[in-house]
């Protein structure tokens, strides 16, 4: 598979996080680095992105090596980095593409510029097969305040269903409960729901890992039902591991 992500030199996410799970399936990784960031596992300290221009190189590099199954994305810091991606994805056979939208870190920086979510709408989810934003997410690219009831996040879900995107994974992780639930939304289909028990643990990159896991299973010719339950139960074993607040 290849990964489109920025680095993190915590490790606790990006592309550290990406290479980790494509190995613990036994899927190649392949890579393109979008950024350069600082971190730790409270705070982005600085972001340095990659120009969009080597982002397209590294991407048709990595396509010339060897057959790829997938690809995931996920930082992208730039409209023009996320329209490089794009132009890349157009001059490719068909291929499965998980968009991970890394719209801002867990303490709050922002990850893509205004002008870069706009340009996703518009011209990266018609791209992808799969987005999975989580619950803050999901409100940015629908343009709404965050969602507080099913309906209203299905009501976002369809509205990123119709700028293009096939299906809408949205993530419950940031909700209340004692599970947490991923929901599935796909057109003309009733949502299809995935449910893990909620640990009481810390882990970062999770999203990371999730959409990992799902192209990492896509690139082994899984279906997408198939795809997204081995990748709840992974990150599910992830949590078990990190239950008493060790950081995994």
């Amino acid at each position: 598979m290849l990964i489109v992500a920025g680095s993190d030199s915590s490790g606790g996410a990006g592309i550290a996080r990406d290479v980790a799970t494509a190995t613990r399936f036994g899927v190649g990784a392949a890579l393109a680095v979008t950024a350069i960031t600082a971190q730790t596992h409270a705070a982005v300290i600085a972001v340095e992105p990659v120009p969009a221009s080597l982002v397209a190189t590294q991407m048709w590099a990595a396509l010339a090596a060897g057959p790829i199954g997938a690809v995931k994305v996920g930082m992208l810091a730039t409209a023009e980095t996320v329209q490089a991606v794009v132009d890349v994805l157009a001059g490719i056979p068909a291929v499965a593409v998980v968009v991970d939208p890394v719209l801002a870190s867990s303490s709050g920086a922002r990850l893509l510029s205004e002008p870069g979510i706009e340009r996703l709408r518009q011209a990266l989810l018609p791209a992808a097969l799969l987005i999975t934003p989580n619950l803050l997410e999901l409100a940015i690219l629908a343009g709404s305040d965050v969602a507080r009831s099913d309906g209203e996040i299905a009501r976002q879900a369809a509205r990123l269903l119709g700028m293009g995107c096939p299906n809408v994974l949205v993530k419950g992780g940031h909700a209340d409960g004692t599970l947490s639930i991923d929901t599935l939304f796909a057109p003309g289909t009733p949502p299809r729901r995935f449910a893990s028990r909620r640990r009481d643990a810390t882990l970062r990159g999770t999203g990371c890992m999730l959409s990992s896991a799902i192209a990492a299973h896509l690139a082994l010719g899984h279906d997408m039902a198939a795809a997204l339950s081995a990748a709840k139960a992974y990150l599910d074993d992830m949590f078990a591991a990190a239950v008493g607040g060790r950081q995994t």
